[in-house]
């Protein structure tokens, strides 16, 4: 098979989305716009076979793409997508096959650029475009195909006369060259227009002048080609990809209620017959095991779950790893680099952040537990704290194994409690407790009989 670069063309500013950060770096389906094209590209060929053109704020481009393999040429002057393109002739092989493609253009599955390289490989044609029939195709490039059914040459809107304002068959600017041709041709764009800029367009004329065919692949879903301009069509695309990816899921065999109200981003893995509520939120890096069930209004990001862990309703979980068979919520928050041991009990209103509870710990009800690491089968009372911070750093508490900690305790860290000890409700314990001893930290009860009878009167 011949070789493929894909190159990314994403070094505009992207002024019509009103906003200080590069158009390319905005996000939708839980990815910036530019790395779902990388990942579409990914998919027919090796990422360092892949090609970003950078311009503005090309540093934050480079920075926000620094996890791939892809490479990068800057376009420090941006004259134009054909400029974009003479930019990488260094980076670009002289043999195989080069697509290029846009990186404000998210929706473009996989499946269509395989199309795409197919047709030219196939073809014996120069360069192949893929193009689709709008209904109101105002403001897009028209299409024109000679006898032949080859491209004979796009028209700008502006440019076109009545009839060619009639075509409804629209340049997408997405190409799929010969390398060779492009390398021999691309130099040959000139700066012909109004703008003074080098439109890679063009190409198609200078092709056609020397004797040599470009093929048009017409696709029937115009929605793939959109390019995003706008916040009201990032949020268009965002919830394509969001579709998407709840449809691949429960063809997967997960089970999404009313998934046009959860929100999965592009990385979520799940596995079969779990079970996601309305209005859940499954971000980033997230992993979640079979048989599980995630409740209405969870939000789980950046997260290793296990299997048939039930994650109750309204659920905030963070940067955590959950075993097998725990039980977190409803109304909990797993906010930063938490275990949860297999079987382990995190009730209502518990708070936790750096913290490990082992196989079996409970703690139900109301409970904030902060840079502490609790043994098995210890019990929580509610109303217990940890308190890490002392105004300057923060101290760890150490809690055995089968601990039972009574309600409304205060554990003033650094503190370690024994395995077997218990904690009497209310305590203040600022010392360490030997194992299997009861520690009690609060003042003596004291009765003052027919004292409220004697107020009262």
């Amino acid at each position: 098979m011949e070789p493929v670069t894909v190159v990314i063309l994403a070094a505009g500013l992207g002024t019509r989305m009103k906003s200080r950060k590069a158009k390319v770096l905005h996000g939708a389906g839980g990815l910036t716009l530019v790395e779902n094209v990388i990942n579409t590209a990914a998919q027919v060929t090796p990422e360092e076979n892949i090609v970003v053109v950078v311009g503005h704020q090309a540093d934050q481009v480079r920075a926000a793409l620094s996890h791939r393999r892809v490479q990068f040429v800057e376009q420090t002057e941006q004259k134009g997508t054909g400029h974009a393109v003479m930019m990488c002739a260094s980076a670009l092989r002289r043999s195989g096959l080069v697509a290029i493609l846009y990186g404000d253009t998210p929706l473009l599955p996989a499946s269509t650029l395989k199309a795409l390289i197919d047709k030219q490989r196939d073809s014996g044609t120069a360069a192949t475009l893929i193009t689709t029939r709008l209904d109101d195709p105002s403001g897009y490039g028209r299409v024109l195909l000679n006898e032949r059914g080859f491209v004979h040459a796009i028209v700008e809107h502006k440019a076109a006369t009545p009839e060619q304002l009639a075509i409804p068959l629209i340049n997408s600017g997405m190409y799929c060259f010969r390398a060779d041709v492009l390398c021999r041709h691309i130099g040959e764009i000139r700066p012909d227009n109004p703008a003074k800029e080098y439109y890679l367009t063009d190409i198609v004329e200078i092709l056609n002048r020397t004797g040599q065919t470009v093929a048009a692949l017409e696709i029937a879903d115009a929605s793939e080609l959109l390019g995003i301009n706008t916040r009201v069509e990032l949020a268009a695309a965002d919830r394509i990809l969001r579709r998407r990816k709840a449809v691949e899921l429960m063809l997967s065999g997960v089970t999404i209620e009313n998934p046009e109200t959860v929100a999965i981003d592009a990385q979520v893995t799940i596995g079969i017959d779990t079970v996601v509520h309305p209005f859940a939120r499954i971000l980033g890096n997230t992993h979640i095991g079979e048989e599980c069930l995630v409740g209405a209004g969870a939000v789980i990001q950046d997260s290793n779950i296990g299997r048939r862990v039930e994650i109750g309703p309204y659920t905030l979980i963070a940067a955590s790893n959950i075993g097998d068979e725990a039980r977190v919520g409803p109304f909990s928050r797993l906010r930063l680099d938490n275990e949860v041991g297999a079987g382990a009990h995190i009730g209502n209103f518990v708070e936790l952040k750096k913290t490990r509870m082992g196989a079996g710990a409970k703690a139900n009800h109301l409970a904030y537990l902060g840079d502490s690491n609790i043994g098995d089968k210890t019990n929580i009372g509610a109303g217990t704290i940890t308190c890490n911070y002392d105004g300057a750093h923060k101290h760890k508490t150490e809690i055995g194994r089968g601990v039972f900690v009574g309600s409304n305790a205060t554990l003033v860290a650094p503190i370690e409690i024994g395995d077997g000890s218990y904690v009497g409700a209310g305590s203040v314990i600022t010392d360490p407790v030997p194992a299997d001893a009861l520690a009690l930290g609060r003042g003596r009860q004291v009765i003052k009989e027919g004292w409220a009878a004697r107020r009262k009167r």
